[in-house]
């Protein structure tokens, strides 16, 4: 049997797996460590499923991860997240569809402390929900706007996506998270116009939230600067140059925790819950790291990762068409796997092309984590949409998917001019110097 056969073989046999609903994490270890036993034997294949966890564990920069995570699981399990919900609220729910802009708003900025598009739905979510039902907001606009919104979390810094990216193909961190922000505030403020746009042209669907006073607008604001703070001391220490983005993380970590005991709200249950979900989180993570560099190792053996950039690279594709190939495969493997197994699968392929074809690893970076939120919209999986159903129940499924598209087309034409005018990406992390 060939090598080429041979990875042949273990690709239909991961995808079999993933159709059959087997973990993606434990589909790609299997594939690759019983791939490596075939070609290389038991001996050379049990080093490998051995040492790949141990060098891959020792690896400073994973310590960002579950620092990252804390520091998100920290503001929700505080209630820091509602009192950055009710500080947007009482500046902007007075315009039409301002419950939903609100909605936008919050997301973007609590994925800015979480880095983590999921725990951003869940959290908004069950804040915001109640509110738009209570509004008579009609429940397309108000699942959409929440499960699109979300996705913000993996895009603007810190991101966990970003770390996973980073830590894939060698890439700085520190200037991902800053080519993610300007990216991340146009998408906010498309997401926002369409909004405003529907609402105004359709009252019904978003009706004006209720009008603050200026007092109230000034108290709530208070609740507002922790997370503001935290967002400017762990992306301007990194932007400075004072941390790395390992040390941001803590310093987030150790920020979050002070707000809350100063507030009175780091109880024993808050600290557990946290503790918690971290561990789960990160192992999750780590777990997908390891299949993913087992599976790698097992293709690079095969020839297939050669032989497929070799093709690539051979058909003489520029960077626009090449692009244009890129996301319709993400849009195809985003309908299959997770946004962390969808970036496993190709970036080994990938990776060689952009270098070949003069794309600068940041801006692809930033592009792969366009196109990883777009997946988490897409049907069947689309990971927000599910999230948002356990949060409002009475909404059926397919409601939420319509309300998500108009969000979709969006991002699409957020996607379209990062490809027109890369400098979008790439101007602020050039000010860095």
């Amino acid at each position: 049997m060939s090598l080429t056969l041979a990875g042949l073989i273990g690709i239909a046999a991961m995808v079999v797996l993933l159709i059959l609903g087997v973990p993606i994490a434990l589909a790609m270890a299997v594939t690759g460590a019983v791939g490596l036993w075939v070609l290389e034997g038991p001996g050379p294949a049990l080093a490998h499923t051995l040492l790949i966890p141990w060098d891959e564990g020792r690896n400073f920069v994973f310590v960002t991860i579950p620092l990252f995570v804390l520091m998100g699981q920290l503001v929700f399990q505080t209630g820091l997240a509602s009192d950055l919900y009710q500080g947007v609220r009482t500046w902007i729910s007075r315009v039409p569809g301002g419950m939903a802009i609100t909605s936008v708003v919050a997301c973007g900025a609590f994925g800015a402390v979480t880095g983590s598009s999921i725990a951003t739905v869940a959290t908004m979510g069950a804040i915001v929900m109640p509110e738009m039902r209570r509004y008579k907001y009609h429940p397309r606009l108000a699942t959409g706007a929440l499960a699109a919104s979300g996705t913000l979390g993996i895009l603007i810094p810190p991101s966990l996506i970003f770390i996973f990216y980073g830590v894939m193909t060698e890439t700085s961190i520190g200037s991902l998270f800053i080519a993610g922000i300007v990216p991340g505030i146009l998408t906010a403020a498309m997401f926002s116009a369409i909004i405003l746009v529907r609402c105004i042209v359709t009252p019904t669907l978003g009706p004006p939230g209720p009008k603050a006073t200026w007092r109230e607008r000034w108290t709530s604001t208070v609740g507002l600067l922790p997370i503001l703070g935290l967002f400017l001391l762990v992306i301007g220490g990194i932007y400075g140059g004072i941390f790395t983005p390992t040390e941001a993380a803590g310093v987030g970590c150790t920020g979050v925790l002070l707000t809350a005991a100063m507030r009175r709200r780091l109880t024993r249950l808050a600290m557990s819950r946290a503790a918690e979900e971290t561990a789960l989180i990160s192992a999750m993570i780590f777990a997908i790291i390891v299949g993913g560099y087992l599976v790698a190792r097992f293709l690079a053996i095969t020839g297939i990762t050669e032989n497929l950039v070799a093709m690539l690279v051979g058909m003489e594709l520029g960077r626009v068409p090449f692009l244009v190939l890129l996301v319709l495969l993400y849009l195809v493997l985003g309908a299959m796997v997770d946004v962390f197994g969808m970036l496993v699968l190709t970036i080994p392929f990938v990776m060689p092309v952009v270098d070949e074809l003069g794309i600068d690893p940041v801006w692809f970076g930033v592009f792969a984590v366009v196109m990883a939120e777009l997946a988490l919209v897409t049907p069947p999986i689309g990971a927000n949409v599910f999230v948002m159903r356990r949060t409002a129940p009475e909404v059926p499924m397919g409601d939420i998917f319509m309300g998500v598209l108009p969000f979709v087309v969006g991002e699409l034409v957020v996607l379209a001019l990062l490809i027109a005018f890369p400098e979008i990406a790439l101007w602020l992390p050039g000010q860095m110097g």
